[in-house]
């Protein structure tokens, strides 16, 4: 897909989605729950799990954020017929509380010591204190907020 393409379609997630009224409760996966872009079952990454809430009701899971990242950038691939227009929420679980949060509020750590269930993850922390206590810990890249989450900076690619 060309850069202006991705950049329209995530511009358009970014934005659409802080403007709409949030829901909630928290998505979970069922045992069922398999990741769109990888094709692994979900449920059992608890400290890793990404959601994507469609004003419709409907959830897609993915088993870390750069699975999640990797299918907002490319739509077209990964979620046939849905529009970035129709999401409602997007979640990630913050490492150290393990809950779920908004994904639009976290701070990401690339290159970190840290692995999640496919390698090399985009480590996601609920505030800037947080994010640099990890990388006192753990290393890594400054941490980024959504909008920088470009997909150059999507680890394993």
């Amino acid at each position: 897909m060309g850069h202006t393409r991705w950049s329209v379609g995530f511009a358009l997630v970014c934005l659409l989605v802080v403007g709409v009224g949030m829901a909630e409760e928290p998505p979970h996966p069922e045992a069922r729950d398999r990741c769109p872009v990888c094709g692994m079952f979900v449920a059992k990454y608890t400290n890793w799990i990404a959601a994507v809430e469609y004003e419709d009701g409907d959830r897609v899971f993915f088993d870390g954020p750069k699975d999640m990242f990797r299918y907002l950038h490319d739509m077209e691939t990964y979620a046939s017929g849905r529009q970035a227009e129709d999401i409602l929420k997007v979640w990630v679980t913050d490492y150290y509380s393990t809950r779920m949060i908004d994904a639009h509020e976290a701070f990401y750590v690339a290159g970190s010591d840290v692995m999640g269930p496919m390698g090399h993850e985009l480590v996601p922390l609920a505030t800037a204190e947080e994010a640099e206590s990890f990388r006192a810990d753990h290393a890594g890249d400054p941490p980024l907020r959504f909008a920088e989450v470009t997909p150059d900076k999507i680890p394993g690619r």
